[in-house]
């Protein structure tokens, strides 16, 4: 991995554990025969071990090429796939042999199609609430070219859980986010609030691409005017000596020094770490906010 030209390791903190287990291999297995994608994988998360060994997986929707060709970001670009109309009932398939009661579904980007694949996450939100109403049902969504009635789509199924990341801060958006438009995000997260009443919202970004302090509060500030419930914060890890180079590792006591601003801010939940990613754990702070206001 290069800094700035140079090579430089990973420090400690960055270094995930092994894991290596029945349960784990039983995950994999399942999604193989399923034929279903997961981010966990798409994305060379650092946590999918551990995941796979709690038996939880963020499921991939709409094929594992994207539209669009973020520098941060290891999903293949490229010709799309197919849309598979199964998939719904596939992911049904998948959670109730693994037992979930969380469920996280995200997507590549499709701008080839109409609704930007809008209606195909509200099918495997029906698929899912069809097999069991009592499931927490969390998204992970695309801008949809910040399409109003895209995202109604997806508001109507009434998942428990919207987020829509936001990445990085505005400046950055030429050099790691083109196709993207922060603005925009930020108009998704508004919309979800306003139309989704009783939706929780949710966004996240990266750390260690040359943002400064100031900017990250900027960022802050603005995720909470557009009312964003909770927040995840993480280090950016450079996929591939073709992807954008990390600019700094941020160390934990910086993450940690965001989680007491954002919560300071008033967000109903901050996850902030090195390794933190956007479903990372999503189950226990969707319940640690319902636990709150009840």
């Amino acid at each position: 991995m290069s800094v700035g030209g140079r090579s430089q390791r990973k420090p400690e903190w960055l270094r995930a554990k092994l894991y290596s287990s029945d349960q784990g291999m039983e995950v994999e297995k399942l999604l193989r025969r399923l034929g279903l994608n997961t981010v966990c994988s798409e994305a060379k998360c650092p946590n999918l071990g551990e995941c796979f060994n709690r038996r939880t997986a963020t499921f991939m929707i709409l094929g594992s090429h994207c539209t669009r060709n973020c520098r941060f970001c290891n999903v293949q670009d490229g010709l799309v796939d197919r849309v598979d109309m199964t998939e719904p009932v596939k992911i049904a398939s998948a959670v109730k042999e693994l037992g979930l009661r969380y469920v996280v579904i995200t997507s590549v980007t499709r701008d080839d199609l109409p609704d930007g694949g809008a209606g195909h996450f509200a099918e495997v939100i029906h698929a899912l609430k069809d097999l069991d109403q009592e499931l927490i049902i969390e998204v992970l969504i695309p801008d949809f070219k910040g399409d109003l009635e895209c995202l109604m789509k997806v508001i109507e199924a009434r998942p428990d859980v919207i987020n829509h990341n936001i990445e990085t801060i505005e400046r950055l958006y030429p050099k790691v986010r083109s196709m993207a438009l922060y603005e925009r995000s930020l108009e998704v997260l508004k919309n979800i609030k306003e139309y989704g009443k009783g939706i929780i919202s949710k966004s996240g970004f990266m750390l260690g691409l040359g943002e400064s302090d100031d900017e990250v509060i900027s960022l802050m500030k603005d995720l909470k005017a557009a009312k964003c419930d909770i927040l995840t914060i993480g280090q950016y890890l450079q996929p591939s000596i073709a992807h954008y180079p990390v600019q700094a590792y941020i160390k934990p006591e910086v993450f940690d020094r965001y989680k007491s601003i954002g919560l300071e801010m008033g967000f109903r939940g901050v996850a902030s770490g090195p390794l933190v990613r956007s479903s990372y754990f999503a189950d226990e702070k969707y319940r640690a906010i319902k636990d709150m206001s009840q």
